[in-house]
């Protein structure tokens, strides 16, 4: 193997910089979305997801994949989102083996008073420290990087 190209100094503080940002930042994001509305991270994510689907509803396999999460961890984190009356599961009619998750009243209702809630924990701990040079610098660089793993195939499925 060929000897590795070491970070920078310049570049090891910046990687470690993002690395103690992102787990601080998701940290707090977590933490607010809990004591706010009582929803976890990936509830969040579920109800979310499922509120920008067409009819509030995705096929579990196609939830799964967007949410690069393993279909075995999606069902199992939906049956806890069943019995808190948040979402349910339907059969998909043309597919005896495939399943949908599909929004509840309670889901809409949960996700709509979330979603502020969310949103001003995203500006406070993040959006209203930048300037909208660095806003715009941000949504750049994530696309590049968010690009190249996509094309890469890094990120088309979950760890294992």
């Amino acid at each position: 193997m060929d000897e590795p190209k070491w970070l920078t100094a310049r570049e090891d503080r910046a990687w470690r910089g993002y690395r103690r940002m992102r787990t601080l930042l998701d940290l707090a994001l977590a933490r607010d979305l809990t004591e706010r509305t009582g929803l976890s991270e990936p509830d969040y994510d579920v109800l979310s997801t499922l509120s920008e689907a067409a009819g509030g509803r995705l096929r579990l396999r196609d939830l799964a994949a967007h949410l690069l999460w393993s279909p075995s961890r999606l069902s199992h984190h939906v049956t806890r989102m069943q019995a808190r009356g948040l979402v349910r599961r339907e059969d998909v009619a043309d597919d005896g083996r495939g399943s949908e998750v599909v929004l509840t009243d309670e889901g809409w209702t949960a996700i709509r008073s979330a979603a502020p809630h969310h949103v001003a924990s995203v500006r406070e701990h993040l959006v209203d420290l930048l300037t909208d040079e660095e806003v715009d610098v941000l949504a750049t660089l994530s696309r590049r990087v968010v690009d190249h793993l996509t094309a890469s195939g890094a990120a088309t499925s979950p760890p294992r």
